[in-house]
């Protein structure tokens, strides 16, 4: 129990163990194993990532970090452990919390160190951090290395359905907060990305198509969402187009600037909206006509327009034949 709150604690009881580990003879290990391919490629993903960290912080070649603690049997079965648990409960995707800082210092083979420990702030490069739990420490490189080299989202991803949740209890019993690693499982709907965005809009009706195709592409290439024109009638009866596009808000002053210059708007109008979007990867595939790109969502698939249209012109196939044989519906039937 922590704070009255019930988790479950796991205890490694080893014999007499080397001092040192060297990172080296700890991936031969994994990799000489009879564990799963899935599982000794994740573990020994975290055990190189919290190796690069070391060899940073000691200034040191990869092959001559070895281990103190991290290097202990326990800490091999703790990132292991880790590895076939995810593979045991099919977990495609892991998502992680702001970590800890903590503060204070820690007694290690190296001496006392500052919290958080030298290759725990290495491995926290780019993660998201609070500092709410107070002294101490909070967060340890082994469990640094599992988040670093895993997660791949922060805070739990859109439309989460919580199905389980599993509490870990940590030795140690912190006067502050309940020292309890929580685990949640669930799905994930296919539409699953909101988004806040901006639309915006300009009404011309004295630029040539040249112009405008050029303009379109332009603001493409500078990172524009979405881009299109749409056929309108201005006042007096003129016959214009409204180019439009989809951007973060953050982005409106770049755009406008593009619009201003290559088209001859004198103004723009804006507004938020929000989107939501299918969850999708992009996936590459050999096929019987080569390596093609399928992005893939949560209601299908289909491969990448571009790829198509280069194997039809690489071999001289109708499109809709290069559709037909990857076995797809062409955009629009």
């Amino acid at each position: 129990h922590r704070h009255h709150i019930a988790a479950l604690k796991f205890d490694v009881d080893v014999q007499k163990q080397p001092a040192h580990r060297h990172y080296t003879d700890i991936d031969a290990m994994i990799t000489g194993s009879t564990l799963s391919g899935t599982v000794k490629e994740k573990a020994r993903r975290i055990f190189r990532t919290l190796a690069e960290a070391e060899a940073k912080v000691h200034g040191v070649p990869l092959a001559e970090v070895h281990f103190h603690e991290v290097g202990a049997i326990d800490s091999i079965v703790d990132i292991v452990g880790v590895a076939i648990c995810l593979d045991y409960l099919g977990i495609e995707k892991v998502c992680t919390s702001a970590l800890p800082l903590g503060s204070g210092f820690v007694e290690t083979e190296h001496g006392r160190l500052p919290v958080p420990a030298p290759a725990t702030a290495e491995l926290l490069i780019g993660l998201p951090t609070h500092g709410e739990c107070g002294p101490g420490e909070r967060v340890t490189p082994t469990g640094a290395a599992i988040i670093a080299a895993l997660a791949e989202g922060f805070g739990f991803p859109p439309a989460m359905r919580i199905e389980k949740i599993g509490s870990g209890a940590g030795g140690k019993d912190f006067p502050d907060i309940p020292n309890i690693l929580r685990a949640f499982i669930g799905s994930v709907d296919p539409v699953t990305e909101t988004s806040q965005l901006t639309v915006m809009e300009a009404n011309i009706d004295d630029s040539s198509p040249e112009v405008l195709g050029y303009a379109l592409e332009r603001l493409l290439a500078e990172g524009a969402l979405d881009v299109w024109l749409t056929p309108i009638q201005m006042k007096k009866c003129r016959p214009a187009v409204m180019l439009s596009l989809l951007c973060s808000p953050g982005e409106c002053d770049k755009f406008s600037r593009i619009i201003l210059e290559e088209t001859s708007s004198i103004g723009i109008r804006h507004y938020p909206v929000s989107r939501l979007a299918l969850e999708r990867r992009i996936e590459e595939r050999v096929t019987a006509l080569g390596v093609v790109r399928f992005k893939v969502t949560g209601f299908g698939e289909k491969p990448e327009y571009e790829d198509c249209r280069r194997i039809a012109l690489e071999k001289g196939l109708p499109l809709r034949e290069v559709y037909r044989m990857l076995q797809v519906v062409e955009p629009g039937e």
